[in-house]
């Protein structure tokens, strides 16, 4: 098993979902000019669940997502990097963290499509998309998703107004149409609960 280069950080990556990062840590910046050398640059993403993202000394999830960097720009002290979802993994065994987080992982089974699904998915789509509308968030109501089924359900997951946590159940998801019932189900409860607010 090969240790792979670790990106700890307070929020969930989901496959086929972009991750802008402005990386500024002495460590990271070593992970990335690491990266820049090889031919297909892939770190992994873990949510921190308890700690913070600068320093170490964080408590970390056990699931996350593989990110392929897309594209690297500089300015003064700071890297911007673009990186995209790909596949979900499991960390068997944490490495040392010297000179950046290192782990030990192995690939959690792709999400598989039924277009017994299709129905869910129009639902999840919009019940997510009209709960967008009302949401002060980061993404859009028309927010464009892939034409692919999967990476689609992937995509409604996370612009879904969702706390971290509840974000991580779902990239837990071992069947499709879970992954779709809990976005309805999430989505609908923070709905309610700012209705009630």
């Amino acid at each position: 098993m090969t240790a792979i280069p670790m990106f700890p950080l307070e929020s969930v990556l989901f496959p086929s979902t972009p991750l802008p990062l402005r990386v500024f840590e002495p460590r990271y910046l070593t992970m990335i000019g690491r990266l820049l050398d090889e031919e297909d640059p892939q770190f992994g993403v873990v949510l921190i669940e308890r700690g913070h993202e600068v320093g170490g000394g964080d408590q970390r999830s056990t699931i996350g997502t593989m990110a392929r960097l897309v594209s690297v720009s500089a300015d003064a002290d700071v890297l911007h990097i673009v990186a995209v979802g790909t596949r979900r993994f499991t960390v068997e065994r944490w490495a040392d963290d010297e000179p950046h987080p290192m782990a030990e992982t192995a690939p959690v089974p792709a999400l598989v499509w039924n277009d017994a699904l299709t129905p869910l998915r129009t639902e999840a789509e919009a019940i997510v998309r009209r709960v967008l509308a009302r949401a002060d968030g980061p993404w859009a109501p028309d927010t464009e998703l892939a034409d692919e089924p999967i990476a689609a359900a992937w995509q409604l997951a996370a612009i879904a107004p969702l706390g971290e946590y509840d974000r991580y159940r779902l990239l837990q998801s071992t069947t499709t149409g879970a992954l779709l019932g809990q976005v309805i189900d999430m989505t609908l409860e923070a709905e309610s609960l700012w209705s009630n607010g």
